[in-house]
């Protein structure tokens, strides 16, 4: 945006729709329409709007009509004052800015207002008159649940806010916006509940924000990867979500969100490794089965992760701990494979991730077909032709089935499998128990915006751990985590009880 500071609006109003075309060279989408009063042909106009990102009905009825129909518009003698006269009491929308800033201007058009130039200023206004068309909110296909609110997010940053407004009817919901992208020109929008988020926190993000420079900003993801804190980590340290619900629940606990225009997913810090484990449909079923789903998707974690590894070490190198008739077992079904386990292992690992991923690009219709028929054939024929053995099916086919259950950290569950299994194939099971000690340690050192990843699991207060592996019922839960939210940490006033 720099170089339009060559640019000089004139008071000419011949001289400034050079200008703009100039700016927008090539541009055949920019409509220039020049009118002026009927009765006074002094009120000489230009508009300047690009086409389909505006509404017509808008433009013609409040800013057209008015002007040119207007009995009693009289010029005045100074051209600040008919500027000012076009504002107040004339043009009828409900948003009109006055400037005389050219980047202000650029950014107008290319977010779908209309630009108005009168003859002898070189001051515009600028009008709000979007009108494209939105995707119609419906409930995000990723985070499908039972029981709750239907709704989520769309592309339409002003009608994301809106929707969490709703949730949230308070004046201490705060909206802060910004510019993101030198080219792309996208507009974010930072949000938090004042009183209950830490202002530190807050003055952090807009830090790292501050220092984004990509020229494109198109999806959230950009900005995730550029400003978390341990950027090489396959673990997330930023949480994202499509839902309205989900972020007004992680608003009121003290955390920050930031909407991004173009974009349904919404990214929410501090992000903390319990919450890859949490579903919103936990907290709109009752709290024991919550719980146990909560403890399944934990339980799914160190299976995915961990059984390939642990079959590897036990079948190649410590027999002696597996009872003797599944030895027995498991050397029969083995007998004519020509590849050694590890090769097994890794061929229908890679084998079940393209039959996931092919399923999940194709229609869904087509994909769930794919997948589970495509998983069935090609398993028993890899088994009848004797190229792997059965166990080995049996194995994958439970870590790919349990890593389903988590997607929000499907990726890392991929990783850490396979680093897993390399070190079992190595050390057998003390490469496993090396393998997880590192992970462990990775883990508790990482932090999301200076707050502790695993804050709330390494914690010693019993308040703290009520909404972690199991949910509690809510009137347990009296305080917000005191690492996210130390400045009001109570959820409510409380009585006696208060050590809890």
């Amino acid at each position: 945006m720099s170089g339009f500071n060559n640019y000089n609006l004139s008071i000419s109003l011949e001289d400034n729709i050079k200008i703009i075309k100039e700016i927008f060279k090539n541009d055949d989408t920019l409509i220039f329409r020049l009118f002026e009063n009927q009765y006074d042909n002094r009120y000489k106009c230009c508009i300047i709007f690009a086409d389909g990102m505006v509404n017509n009905s808008i433009i013609n009825d409040t800013i057209i009509l008015p002007i040119v129909e207007n009995t009693r518009l009289k010029k005045k003698s100074d051209t600040s004052d008919a500027i000012d006269e076009l504002q107040y009491r004339v043009i009828l929308a409900n948003n009109v800015i006055k400037s005389k800033d050219l980047n202000q201007l650029i950014d107008g058009i290319t977010n779908g207002s209309t630009i108005l130039f009168l003859e002898g200023t070189d001051k515009f206004l600028i009008i709000s008159t979007v009108g494209w068309e939105t995707r119609t909110i419906e409930e995000p296909p990723s985070e499908r649940i039972i029981k709750g609110p239907r709704d989520g997010f769309i592309e339409s940053i002003m009608e994301n806010l809106s929707m969490l407004r709703r949730s949230i009817k308070s004046p201490d919901l705060k909206f802060r916006f910004m510019t993101l992208g030198e080219k792309t020109r996208t507009k974010a929008c930072v949000c938090y509940v004042e009183g209950i988020a830490n202002e530190k926190l807050v003055d952090e993000l807009f830090k790292r924000l501050d220092s984004f420079n990509m020229d494109g900003t198109l999806t959230i993801n950009n900005i995730q990867e550029t400003i978390k804190d341990h950027p090489l980590s396959p673990f997330k340290t930023t949480g994202n979500t499509e839902r309205p619900d989900v972020v007004a629940a992680k608003l009121m606990e003290g955390r920050i969100a930031l909407f991004l225009d173009g974009t349904p997913v919404v990214m929410t810090i501090p992000f903390m490794f319990i919450e890859s484990f949490q579903a919103n449909e936990d907290y709109y079923t009752n709290f024991y089965y919550g719980s146990i789903n909560r403890m399944l998707r934990i339980l799914g974690f160190l299976i995915t992760t961990s059984i390939p590894a642990l079959y590897l070490a036990f079948a190649t190198f410590h027999q002696e701990l597996i009872p003797t008739p599944l030895v027995l077992s498991i050397s029969a079904a083995r007998q004519d494979i020509p590849f050694p386990t590890i090769v097994e292992l890794m061929a229908m690992l890679v084998v079940f991730e393209i039959l996931r991923e092919a399923g999940t690009r194709m229609p869904t219709y087509i994909g769930q077909a794919l997948s589970i028929v495509g998983a069935l054939v090609l398993g028993q024929a890899a088994v009848q032709a004797r190229i792997v053995s059965a166990p080995v099916i049996i194995v994958v086919g439970l870590s790919g089935v349990t890593g389903l259950m988590i997607p929000s950290i499907a990726g890392v569950s991929i990783i850490c499998r396979i680093l897993l299994l390399l070190l079992a194939s190595g050390l057998g099971i003390h490469g496993y128990n090396i393998g997880v000690l590192f992970l462990l340690v990775h883990l508790f050192s990482l932090q999301s915006f200076g707050v502790p990843y695993m804050s709330n699991i390494n914690s010693f207060k019993l308040q703290e751990l009520k909404d972690t592996a199991i949910r509690t019922p809510w009137w347990y839960m009296k305080y917000r985590p005191r690492s996210i939210s130390p400045k009001n940490p109570k959820r409510k006033p409380i009585g006696e009880n208060d050590n809890e």
